[in-house]
Parts: C-alpha cells; structure tokens; sequence
C-alpha cells in the first residue's frame, strides 16, 4: 500500500493577490479556479510534482459556520497565526532575491538551521508563513 500527499490548504483571502504571488512570483502553475456558493478555490502547483497540489482556499469555507467562526478564521489569518508550507528549492538564496525583489515581506533571511537545512521566510500576501530550504552543502 502506497499512501502520497496529494492536495494541502492555505487560507488566502483575496484570491487574486494569491494567485499573483503564487503564480507570477512562485512560479507555481494554476490547475482549477473554481467558484461555488459565493467562495472561491484555486488550485496551483509546482510544474515538477504534477501530482501534488495546493489548495488556496476561503478562511473558512463552509458556507453554513456560523458568522461568529468565519470572523475568528479571518482574524487568526490576518494575525499570521494559521500554518503555512514549507517549499524545497535547489537554490534558497536566489529564491529569496526573487521573492524579495518581487515585493515579498521578508520574515527571515537565508540562514543555516541546525537541523541540516539552509532556508528563508516570507508571508504571502494573506499572512501565511512560508519557509524555503534547501539540504545545506557539506
């Protein structure tokens, strides 16, 4: 038995500016753009895992929550507290130069972890973290 990762969730909540820093800045390839009930998904993806998707998504897509939950799901994304992703990339320190120079806010510069990783930070234009390593050299 085989079991993959196949589709993740972030919160975003302005589809478009999403869709701009996943897509034009990330470089991330759109798969399905998706509209029901008066919510959005967007699908994207990295063009070498074809079979691995990310899922851009309302705060709190469930159109029966009550009010008072979607409000607490916007806070806590407005607040960066909701769990990002972290990209792999052959190469953090020219990922970081394009995603700063793109206007990107940085959270952390690249940087040497202990745990036999080089990687950096940004928010996406929600406020999600996402971190980008690489396996450090030597």
């Amino acid at each position: 038995m085989e079991i993959k990762l196949a589709q993740t969730f972030i919160a975003v909540d302005d589809h478009d500016k999403a869709l701009t820093f996943y897509r034009d800045v990330l470089g991330l390839e759109v798969r399905n753009d998706v509209g029901f009930e008066g919510m959005r998904w967007v699908t994207v993806g990295s063009p070498a895992q074809p079979d691995v998707e990310i899922v851009l998504e309302p705060p709190l897509a469930d159109p029966n929550a009550p009010a008072a939950d979607k409000q607490a799901m916007a806070e806590l994304l407005a607040k960066g507290l909701l769990r990002g992703v972290i990209f792999s990339t052959d190469d953090v320190d020219a990922t970081f130069e394009r995603i700063r120079a793109a206007g990107g806010e940085v959270l952390q510069e690249p940087i040497d972890q202990p745990y036999g990783v080089r990687d950096c930070a940004f928010r996406d234009p929600a406020g999600n973290m996402l971190r980008f390593n690489q396996p450090r050299k030597g």
